[in-house]
């Protein structure tokens, strides 16, 4: 009986042991093709301050533009002015030949003042009774005709010197002395760019958050650096039928002639107050089918390390606006959190990690083009 029971605890040993060893060698196995750290680059979410915002492009537009041409035919008699010259309301830009039309005034002047005299006689002789009161009427008539001829005459050799409407920079100027012109040849463009229109379109949506006087940031790749501010002066009174867009007007300064009317720009429309948004680069949201994901840096026990070791936790996140390099998280991560930014391609749940941030993904809420 002795022997019976020291062989069955003998054999209840031999298994247990058995299935220790088992469980060993199983742990060994895994732990020699567990999965090798991938190497990634990560930073802890934190709070930016935003300036809400709805982007458009347009162009610019001088507040005042006029294309400068005679509105009769004549010579050039001389060019005042030179291609792209600041010029003052007033100065005169080109004067047509009217030597002929000179010599026509003098002639006019001439009769109107014979006319003039003849009226004068006649009203004294009227009061005399000299005349009668048809014939004194017939020389008013004659002095206001005269007089009327001499005016016109003055219209049309005026009309023979070109005057800047306003002050402003002329364009190129693409005629010269002895040139002859038609009536409505463009001579040269006169543009006061001292303060600028910018034009752009925006859905019928936002219409509710635009107001005349609202804050507009100005950015064109000509000066890829700088922001220039304006702000809304008018907001059309009709949605465009086929497009259901609102055509909007803003205004912004220029006083040293950096920006130019035509030029393309995007927009900016501020809206609201600021506000503070936990922000990732771009690079950091991997996209799929059931939304938008990161992965967090989650601490883990090392027994063969006074360190605790990174895996790899995927997590949902609700995005929202972005900015630049930048994408607003709305919800499921919190201040601090360690995200992956980098490498995602190559990680999983659990996926050990090493972070090397000496190489770091761009994360500019305002990015320019760089030359390599």
């Amino acid at each position: 009986m002795i022997w019976m029971l020291l062989g069955v605890g003998l054999l209840f040993g031999a298994l247990v042991g058995y299935h220790q060893f088992g469980q060993y060698m199983m742990k060994k196995y895994l732990s020699a093709n567990a999965a090798p750290p991938a190497t990634v680059t990560a930073m802890p979410i934190t709070f930016q301050t935003w300036q809400p915002e709805i982007r458009a492009v347009g162009s610019l537009r001088a507040q005042q533009s006029v294309e400068i041409s005679p509105q009769i035919a004549g010579q050039i008699k001389k060019v005042f002015v030179r291609s792209g010259q600041k010029v003052k309301k007033g100065t005169l830009l080109i004067e047509l030949d009217h030597d002929s039309d000179d010599a026509r005034l003098q002639a006019l002047q001439a009769d109107a003042r014979l006319a003039e005299v003849n009226y004068k006689r006649n009203e004294a002789q009227l009061k005399a009774r000299a005349i009668s009161q048809s014939i004194l009427d017939e020389s008013l008539a004659t002095m206001d005709r005269t007089q009327a001829a001499v005016a016109e005459q003055k219209a049309l050799i005026a009309k023979k010197r070109l005057i800047a409407p306003f002050s402003g920079t002329l364009g190129i100027v693409s005629v010269h002395t002895g040139q002859y012109l038609n009536p409505a040849q463009v001579i040269t463009t006169l543009q006061n760019t001292s303060s600028l229109f910018v034009d752009f379109h925006l859905p019928q949506k936002f219409l509710d958050g635009l107001s005349v006087g609202q804050g507009l940031q100005i950015h064109t790749d000509a000066w890829p650096n700088e922001t220039f501010k304006g702000r809304i002066s008018a907001v059309d009174a009709k949605v465009d039928e086929n497009t259901r867009n609102l055509h909007i007007e803003g205004l912004l300064e220029n006083p040293e002639d950096r920006l130019q009317p035509g030029m393309f720009v995007s927009v900016r429309v501020n809206q609201g107050d600021l506000t503070a948004y936990l922000t990732l680069p771009q690079t950091a949201i991997g996209y799929n089918a059931y939304g938008a994901t990161v992965f967090v840096a989650k601490s883990v026990p090392d027994q063969s390390s006074k360190t605790p070791a990174l895996t790899a936790q995927q997590v949902f996140v609700k995005t929202g606006a972005t900015r630049g390099d930048q994408v607003a998280i709305l919800d499921g991560l919190h201040e601090g959190d360690l995200v992956v930014t980098s490498g995602l391609m190559k990680l999983k749940n659990g996926t050990p990690l090493i972070i090397d941030n000496h190489v770091t993904p761009a994360n500019d809420v305002a990015p320019t083009p760089e030359e390599k």
